[in-house]
């Protein structure tokens, strides 16, 4: 289970349409009550943050459609309370970079050289 903090564009076809079924999971998990996972370190980081993870699920959706793929599953707006911005995180944004480069799957992860 995982909410990548990455941007969607980044990701590739498996980690784009993963990532969202996966946040449709934890969203019925924090928001019905749903008992599977819920004290996954993953499904914890978004209590109190629907707010982020309706904005994360829009940002997946947007890439969805941009890709050409249908959106059909929208979350209520109504319920995306608490945190609008994630700080809590399972691994770093740096560490889940890593993650998806060992993975050789096609996502955009690389780093331009500064300088």
């Amino acid at each position: 289970m995982r909410i990548w903090d990455i941007a969607p564009e980044r990701l590739c076809r498996s980690h784009l349409l993963g990532e969202h079924r996966e946040l449709h999971a934890i969203w019925a998990i924090l928001t019905l009550g749903k008992t599977g996972y819920r004290n996954h370190p993953e499904t914890r980081r978004w209590n109190g943050r629907l707010a982020a993870l309706y904005a994360r699920h829009e940002a997946l959706a947007g890439e969805m459609l941009r890709r050409g793929y249908r959106h059909m599953s929208p979350l209520d707006a109504a319920e995306a309370t608490g945190g609008s911005e994630q700080t809590a995180f399972v691994d770093t944004p740096e560490e889940q970079v890593r993650i998806l480069a060992a993975k050789g799957c096609g996502c955009v992860v690389w780093q331009a050289p500064r300088g």
